[in-house]
């Protein structure tokens, strides 16, 4: 992102997202990535928008003798609270990260994500 300082821009890491590393279906990241072509934006604000639009409706139904075979280890960023939420989340329902994480997929809502521009923004 950029800020606005003394007048000149400059650019900043933005610091309430942080990196992780997760295993999730190769499909459903094959997935996401058509979905994120198609809609203009990134992988990671399209999962954001999952695990939001889960925490919100605080149901999961998840069958642990369902989880997919095909999981590969997939790198991206997230904003820290929502990812801490998501662990918590995580936790009382006595699940992985990672299942929780292929579940907010079908939470996901295209209207609402950001745009891929979102971290080029300037902010004062």
């Amino acid at each position: 992102m950029w800020k606005i300082h003394n007048g000149k821009l400059i650019q900043t890491a933005d610091e309430s997202r942080m990196r992780y590393k997760t295993r999730i279906s190769a499909g459903l990241v094959e997935q996401l990535k058509q979905m994120a072509e198609l809609h203009d934006t990134h992988i990671s604000y399209l999962l954001e928008n999952g695990y939001s639009n889960l925490l919100e409706t605080g149901g999961i139904n998840f069958n642990k003798k369902n989880r997919p075979k095909d999981r590969i280890e997939f790198r991206t960023t997230c904003d820290k609270e929502l990812l801490q939420c998501l662990k918590d989340f995580a936790h009382a329902k006595d699940l992985n990260l990672n299942d929780c994480i292929e579940a907010s997929i079908a939470h996901i809502n295209v209207n609402d994500v950001k745009h891929a521009n979102w971290r080029y923004r300037i902010e004062s």
